[in-house]
């Protein structure tokens, strides 16, 4: 067995922060909830870390957290633990699955594009960086140096979450050596989905939300999702450009964005519903709000102060997106609400974890980056803690295709569905409910979303960010870690920031 870890720590080349004395929380106060996981189900699925040597891998590539709520912490525990199961090495590189088991619409090495970018934003806070930065290759270049096949299946926002990775990992010899690739793919994308209007358009199934209110399989329809994503990857693509010291291409994908900005705001944008909606070139606004209005706020697609923030007013109405066991993916007050029947991959109202985490980045970029008074830390708390609520089945942590709004159950629920990796849970509990929000600079910004007297004490620990381990870590008392009465950052070990109260942070990263 030694030598079997040694090996996989080999290949994998995994990095090791040097400072493990100083390690706020011990990793094996932890090791219980994967010995759970493991018991808890015959394996039948095995890709490059096996269950018996998940905790070892974990250990050397996770940032590990507690807290005292019981529930949020094994949900990120197993969150983790499903993510590794879809590690795969291939011919081609490292590859993350969605399925476990193979699916007919995947490409090479069960590989599916539509959660393209929230494996990403998961893998990005592995402390090692190659399994990341191999998946991306395979889909830029996996065909002979050419996009992977049924890399255009879905929409995605790779050149977005490739600039987000950076944000963390300050990786710049690898961000400037994919910008071609990135400027070539979006350039395939005006090619096949750009409407006269200069909107781009998508079929839900394309976007991998099909059978919705809003949707269609046949028409070219203009909708938030891809038109936030492709103004993401422009916008992206010009902080890459200018890292590269590539001014004319830079100036180029900043009015992309700029226009695309407008667009999505002028056009999408429903006055009368007071929310961004899909929209038909002829026959106008679908007239439906669905989840997919809210993530323009994923990339800071409007503008502050614009009056847009209205929308989120329906995140909490029990008539808008509000249910017992989460966010549902349209406003239960329209008639089609769940009118599509069971089985089928509705998207008219189920739950599915790839909407509630995008809306849960939203919420938090609103809530962090907007003013307002329209929601609340408190509101961001009560969907996450929803959210996690939602992630059993049978008393046991489980992660699947979607689920009923009501009730939790699970609907496709089986082999097909198990341990899907269609959603972020760590990225959000890392950049929301902690709050950290990665900078390309070495400002650190720490905005905890977790309302003041909630909890005593929480504690973030091993983040791997720009080269050092950060801590973020709050004691109300002083009794839980034995370092002050406060809210505080640490950076290899030494204390940045801290404050009295659960409030906003800045520091500064100290020189290298």
């Amino acid at each position: 067995m030694t030598s079997i870890l040694f090996f996989v720590s080999l290949v994998l080349g995994v990095v090791h922060s040097g400072i493990a004395d100083e390690n706020v929380i011990k990793p094996d106060n932890f090791k219980h909830h994967i010995e759970r996981f493991n018991a808890m189900a015959e394996e039948t699925v095995v890709n490059l870390i096996p269950n018996a040597e998940s905790w070892d891998w974990l250990q050397q590539n996770i940032p590990f957290f507690e807290c005292p709520d019981n529930a949020v912490e094994e949900i990120y525990y197993f969150r983790w633990w499903s993510f590794r199961k879809h590690l795969k090495q291939t011919p081609k590189g490292f590859v993350f699955t969605e399925f476990l088991t193979p699916v007919g619409h995947a490409g090479d090495f069960n590989t599916v594009s539509c959660a393209l970018g929230h494996h990403i934003a998961e893998g990005r806070w592995l402390h090692d960086r190659k399994p990341i930065d191999q998946y991306m290759l395979y889909w830029l270049r996996g065909s002979d140096g050419k996009p992977a096949p049924k890399f255009y299946k879905f929409s995605n926002w790779l050149a977005a979450a490739a600039w987000e990775r950076y944000l963390v990992a300050q990786d710049k010899q690898f961000l400037l050596g994919i910008l071609d690739d990135l400027v070539t793919d979006y350039g395939v994308w005006e090619r096949d989905r750009q409407l006269p209007s200069g909107l781009f358009w998508q079929h839900d199934v394309k976007d991998g939300m099909e059978e919705s209110i809003s949707g269609s399989r046949r028409e070219q329809q203009a909708r938030p999702t891809i038109n936030s994503y492709m103004f993401a990857n422009a916008r992206a693509i010009h902080e890459i450009a200018l890292l590269a010291d590539r001014p004319e291409l830079a100036r180029e994908f900043g009015i992309k964005a700029e226009v695309l900005r407008k667009l999505t705001s002028e056009y999408l944008w429903d006055p009368e519903l007071k929310f961004f909606t899909v929209r038909h070139p002829e026959k106008g606004f679908a007239k439906v709000r669905e989840a997919i209005g809210f993530i323009p706020w994923r990339f800071h697609l409007p503008r502050p102060g614009a009056g847009y923030e209205v929308a989120w007013a329906q995140l909490m109405d029990e008539k808008g997106f509000r249910a017992p066991f989460g966010v549902t993916t349209a406003e239960r007050r329209h008639p089609k609400f769940r009118s599509s029947g069971i089985g089928t991959c509705e998207w008219d109202g189920a739950l599915w974890p790839f909407a509630t985490s995008q809306t849960l980045d939203a919420l938090a970029n609103v809530l962090c980056d907007y003013p307002q008074d329209v929601v609340t830390a408190s509101d961001y708390f009560d969907v996450f803690r929803t959210y996690v609520k939602s992630q059993y089945a049978d008393g046991k942590p489980f992660i699947g295709e979607y689920q009923d709004e009501v009730t939790g159950a699970w609907i496709n629920r089986g082999d097909r569905s198990a341990f899907y990796n269609h959603s972020t849970f760590a990225d959000s509990l890392i950049t929301g409910l902690m709050g950290l929000r990665p900078r390309a600079d070495d400002v650190i910004k720490v905005h905890p979303l977790v309302p003041a007297g909630t909890w005593d004490w929480f504690c973030l620990d091993r983040i791997q960010y720009h080269g050092r381990s950060l801590t973020i870590l709050w004691d109300k008392d002083g009794t839980r870690y034995g370092r002050g009465a406060c809210l505080q950052v640490l950076a290899d070990g030494e204390q940045i920031a801290s404050s009295d109260a659960l409030v906003k942070l800045s520091g500064v990263l100290p020189k290298s």
